[in-house]
């Protein structure tokens, strides 16, 4: 015979619900473990006794960040809007609009390549020259600022070049005066040398004195 359900109601001995509560209790966090260790989920368990008694359980990951990411999964399942089905109906019609546009842009495409101009009306036709000529002073404009930008870019770097060229030649000056000065001195070490070699040897003073 198969077991019957038991049906389940308040224990209303006291001795009987504490044992009871901590009993299934353990037996909870017994379960919570195994399916954070099997499955590999984070488990955030918490239980108030009927005295008030606070009692937790969380996998490896913190209570509270178990917490904070319940609290952001709810916050963003309440925000999202609950968008109604798009009907069959609609969704062709939207197609369709979009087909149009589609279309719509292939054939002014056509147009300003030159192709198809034979179904064009005198006014498109007007109305397409404009578009172009618009659209030429637009390019010519944008073709005048570069060739500014271009033309002041090469004017920066001519400065920048003659700059540096006046401080090579600044530099090329001053290391030539610094080669004069040190042949000068050298030439001038020189002619001291040569007149102190060429000076008649001094005689002693005995030598000057006549004799008496």
């Amino acid at each position: 015979m198969g077991r019957g359900s038991v049906q389940l109601k308040r224990i209303e001995n006291k001795i009987n619900v504490q044992l009871t509560f901590s009993k299934r209790r353990v037996g909870l966090f017994k379960k919570a473990h195994e399916i954070s260790v099997l499955c590999g989920a984070n488990v955030a368990l918490i239980i108030f006794s009927s005295k008030g008694n606070l009692y937790e359980y969380s996998t490896n990951t913190c209570m509270e960040r178990i917490l904070e990411r319940y609290m952001r999964y709810n916050y963003v399942e309440k925000a999202l809007p609950i968008k109604e089905p798009e009907s069959q109906e609609d969704l062709c019609h939207e197609y369709e609009e979009l087909k149009r546009k589609v279309d719509a842009l292939q054939r002014n495409r056509r147009h300003v390549m030159g192709e198809n101009l034979d179904t064009l009306s005198l006014t498109e036709l007007q109305q397409l020259e404009l578009q172009l000529e618009t659209a030429l002073k637009h390019i010519r404009s944008q073709m005048n600022q570069l060739l500014l930008d271009s033309i002041a870019e090469l004017q920066r770097k001519e400065m920048s070049l003659l700059e540096n060229k006046i401080v090579l030649e600044n530099k090329i000056i001053e290391n030539n005066n610094a080669i004069t000065m040190a042949q000068q001195m050298q030439a001038k070490e020189q002619v001291r040398d040569q007149a102190s070699s060429s000076k008649p040897p001094t005689l002693p003073s005995w030598m000057l004195t006549p004799p008496s």
